[in-house]
């Protein structure tokens, strides 16, 4: 399988990270994307994702896509707004659609096969863009859209935060390469703020996970 070839999305996050670690057993992981739409936290996300692509020997772009922040008023662009807790307030209008969009470009010049995608099982609940059906169906978009038919992998899709935390353990991955936290500002350096959607479900994995100690290195 290692002949196959792919591109991931990056944003330096739990899922992120764990979809990388275990893609590289079944493709040979060409390039990694992270998306500059004005986010609060891209200065952070930034930085992790370079060090996860820096462990991984993966090359590593990122991509500008400011228009993003203007289409709703969401805690995550907004500075205004740090209601991180309500579903609306940190939708952003067919962002992941546009990702994967773009990663396809990237497969489809490249002949490369997958795009790694980082969704999974508990954010799907809330988030309609990280369901198996979403994903069927980009699948099937590219089809016709893509001339090698590009596929999409999500390797944390039949996995919540708890499975994800557990794999991380299970397999020595320094969890201290991510940035999850919404709440992330340039040149902080800061620990998660532990009070952000994004915080909240990564926090409460931990507690429950084989290594619940690893909170004090986090947060």
């Amino acid at each position: 399988m290692k002949d196959k070839k792919g591109v991931v999305l990056l944003s330096g996050g739990l899922d992120s990270l764990i979809s990388v670690d275990i893609a590289k057993n079944f493709c040979d992981i060409k390039l990694a994307l992270t998306f500059n739409y004005n986010q609060k936290a891209f200065y952070e996300e930034k930085e992790a994702a370079a060090k996860i692509c820096e462990l991984y020997n993966i090359k590593h772009k990122v991509i500008d896509l400011y228009f993003l922040a203007s289409l709703s008023n969401n805690a995550l662009t907004n500075n205004d707004n740090n209601n991180f807790d309500d579903f609306n307030s940190v939708w952003i209008p067919n962002r992941n659609g546009l990702f994967l969009n773009i990663a396809a470009s990237f497969c489809d010049k490249n002949r490369w096969d997958y795009i790694i995608f980082g969704a999974n099982k508990e954010e799907a609940r809330d988030f309609p863009d990280n369901t198996k059906n979403f994903i069927k169906e980009a699948k099937n978009f590219f089809k016709y859209s893509t001339l090698n038919k590009v596929e999409v992998i999500a390797p944390c899709i039949d996995m919540d935060k708890i499975d994800i935390i557990n794999y991380a353990i299970d397999n020595s991955i320094n969890l201290s390469l991510l940035k999850s936290c919404y709440n992330s500002k340039e040149n902080t350096n800061k620990k998660h703020c532990g009070k952000c959607m994004s915080c909240k479900l990564l926090k409460n994995a931990i507690e429950k996970s084989k290594k619940p100690e690893l909170i004090k290195k986090i947060f």
